[in-house]
């Protein structure tokens, strides 16, 4: 069990902020944060910001955004995570890892992510870095061919699952309605998720747009410390556990249906937090698209390699299934703006924990997980998370 603990945190509406740069969405997201903490910006011990990039932005060098953002960072130290769309995730376990080996006592993580200043086609070559260049990086369609190409794989080998995929965007889009932090707070329903249209034409193999996780700008923060504090507002989260396991970046060298690494991961991680998928909540996963839904079904063992569309045809992951999965609306309604995502997750699974989800909030949610993958399941991240 982590000594680190999870006491406050901030976060931005996900959408086209047309009017925000990196620093606003910074100072947004982390001054609540460190606020809800009932502490100062020089009560921080250092910072771990998480942020993509790529070109999306021409300023690079982020981590020293901290400070321009809010001042009092001067000389607070800080630095930059990227870890593809595992960036977010990637940047809190740096801040864990500070923590537990007593260099630290309190920290600040932000996930951030400025995506819609960039052309459509800009945007699409952007992304593909998060492939393997060499051999997908000329993928019509960017990272929605790259896991369009794994769908028409799947519905090759396993059948038709539109249906199935129609259901997990739908579900997801009617749990987003009620995270007042969503870029899009609409329920689609299943019959537009299921059928093409021109406002849901297919855009890469099986793949709608409604089955395509939206192009964001937006922030999330964390406030991790290594001692409960009195003067936060909000009671505080640790982990139960948490499991990192990387796969080869090139799907020519794995099977792309399966999602071997995020399997692992999960396997380590509840072995290692001493439960099973029975005794979680809720989970908060990566549906980046409608297909690594799916396929993360499997990953976690609700179901066999081949069965993961039984897992949302018979209810299981709906908010009130066995096991509700993305109870906040997932990336499909919350939005995906890279280096934000995995902080954004952890901050919608503490809401849960502690009760502060708002109209979000399940019934008996005493224990839930975080997966974040980044790449087509390349570095897989599981938080199995608790109350303090």
């Amino acid at each position: 069990m982590s000594t680190a603990h999870i006491i406050a945190w901030g976060h931005t509406k996900f959408g086209k902020l047309d009017h925000c740069d990196i620093e606003s969405l910074i100072r947004q997201a982390a001054l609540p944060a460190i606020e809800n903490a009932g502490l100062e910006p020089i009560d921080i011990d250092a910072i771990f910001l998480g942020h993509f990039n790529a070109g999306f932005v021409h300023q690079d060098f982020s981590g020293a955004i901290a400070a321009v953002a809010i001042p009092e960072f001067r000389h607070t130290p800080a630095v930059r995570l990227e870890n593809a769309c595992a960036t977010g995730t990637a940047s809190i376990w740096a801040a864990v890892d500070a923590i537990e080996s007593g260099r630290i006592k309190r920290a600040l993580v932000v996930g951030v992510e400025k995506m819609t200043e960039l052309a459509n086609a800009q945007i699409v070559e952007t992304l593909l870095k998060c492939s393997y260049v060499k051999e997908e990086g000329d993928t019509p369609g960017g990272f929605a061919g790259v896991f369009g190409n794994i769908a028409s794989e799947y519905f090759r080998r396993y059948g038709d699952q539109s249906d199935a995929l129609a259901a997990i965007s739908a579900k997801n889009h009617a749990n987003g309605v009620a995270n007042p932090y969503a870029h899009m707070r609409r329920d689609l329903g299943f019959d537009y998720c299921r059928h093409p249209s021109d406002k849901n034409p297919f855009v890469a193999g099986p793949l709608k747009r409604s089955d395509c996780s939206l192009v964001s700008d937006g922030a999330a923060a964390l406030v991790l410390s290594s001692e409960l504090l009195s003067g936060a507002r909000t009671n505080a989260v640790r982990w139960r556990s948490r499991a990192q396991v990387n796969d080869f970046l090139p799907l020519s060298r794995r099977d792309p249906t399966r999602f071997e690494g995020a399997a692992m991961a999960w396997r380590r991680g509840l072995d290692a937090a001493g439960v099973s998928l029975a005794d979680l909540r809720f989970v908060e996963t990566h549906d980046c698209f409608t297909i690594a839904e799916l396929l993360e079904y499997e990953a976690m063992g609700l179901a066999p390699h081949g069965h993961g569309a039984r897992v949302i045809l018979e209810g299981i992951s709906r908010k009130d299934g066995k096991l509700p999965i993305n109870p906040s609306g997932g990336l499909k309604s919350r939005g995906h703006p890279i280096g934000a995502t995995g902080v954004s997750q952890h901050v919608m699974a503490a809401m849960q924990l502690t009760g502060q989800a708002g109209d979000m909030q399940l019934d008996d949610a005493s224990i839930g997980a975080v997966f974040n993958m980044g790449g087509a399941a390349v570095t897989n991240y599981v938080s199995i998370l608790e109350p303090a």
